[in-house]
């Protein structure tokens, strides 16, 4: 962000913070201004093309529970901004909203703190266990598979366990431990004490798990990547719940980023791109497209936009 922030200063754009827009108003079925809000009150940026790059609705409980009556009362690992106000915005151009119920919950976020943490942790090697000390879901499956899995739990919530070869390998954990989520324990009885688990329960899970990553065969589960194993401590656990994280749903768009109506037809000069767009990412969004999408689709809409202006 830093450097496209730069990129956009030095080509002369004009960057106006603590101007919320509230609306975007329209002429004949055309885009042709925003208004906007600051401390002084209302005013209108008239415009040739308008650009809507405002995000999804993850934090914004009432839109959640609208389109996913199963997700009310989750939490977000979303800013509190992100609350989708663009679709109230388009309503009066009859845009199209594609996939509305496609919300992805990330598997993975400290309970209270909205603090994500990141599937590096078992990709490089941690395991999830239950609040038995017992492994139940193949650890690096999808989002949805993971989040279900932990939410068919009694607790809904889950630790991630992993060991010191673990935190070593990712320079991410030591923030968590700055940030005082984990817990930790010299040895397995150590840290199942922290956990209240019974110990040799939570052994037992261990040389499992240890045989399977030795052997290269999760027969439990079928995890194909076990990069590390988890037979010296010390032992680190966060605890974890599925928190929402990303809406695949949105606006309708073309090849050329232009936002769609009810029956198809570009709306004039209007474009999207990002996360309050649908369709792009299908039903369930891989980790690390959303970078993709936004650069890509931010640069389309804005090549198109300017085509369009300069006929």
């Amino acid at each position: 962000v830093p450097k496209l922030y730069d990129a956009a200063k030095n080509a002369g754009a004009e960057i106006r913070l603590n101007n919320a827009v509230v609306d975007i108003l329209e002429e004949n079925e055309k885009a042709v201004a925003v208004k906007v809000k600051n401390e002084a009150g209302t005013y209108t940026i008239k415009a040739k093309a308008i650009i809507v790059t405002t995000g999804g609705f993850g934090a914004n409980p009432q839109m959640i529970e609208k389109y996913r009556s199963d997700l009310k009362g989750f939490p977000t690992t979303n800013v509190k901004t992100t609350t989708g106000d663009a679709f109230a915005w388009l309503e009066k151009f009859d845009a199209q909203l594609r996939l509305m119920n496609e919300i992805q919950t990330h598997p993975s976020v400290v309970p209270g703190r909205g603090m994500l943490i990141t599937e590096a942790v078992r990709g490089n090697g941690a395991i999830m266990i239950n609040h038995e000390g017992k492994r139940f879901v193949n650890e690096l499956d999808t989002r949805d598979v993971t989040s279900n899995a932990i939410l068919a739990l009694p607790e809904k919530r889950a630790y991630i366990f992993f060991n010191q070869d673990v935190r070593k390998s990712l320079k991410a954990i030591e923030g968590y431990d700055k940030a005082g989520v984990l817990i930790s324990g010299n040895t397995v009885e150590e840290i199942a004490a922290n956990l209240n688990i019974d110990s040799s329960t939570l052994q037992s899970t261990l040389d499992t798990y240890n045989l399977a990553q030795a052997t290269g065969k999760d027969t439990q589960f079928g995890r194909l990547d076990m990069a590390r194993s988890l037979v010296r401590g010390p032992y680190y656990a966060v605890e974890i719940e599925p928190a929402i994280h990303h809406t695949m749903g949105g606006v309708a768009i073309n090849t050329r980023a232009q936002v769609l109506n009810t029956t198809g037809d570009v709306i004039p000069s209007l474009y999207a791109a990002g996360e309050v767009t649908g369709g792009v990412h299908g039903d369930n969004r891989l980790g690390g497209n959303a970078v993709a999408d936004i650069t890509i689709f931010g640069k389309i809409a804005a090549d198109s936009a300017l085509e369009d202006i300069s006929k």
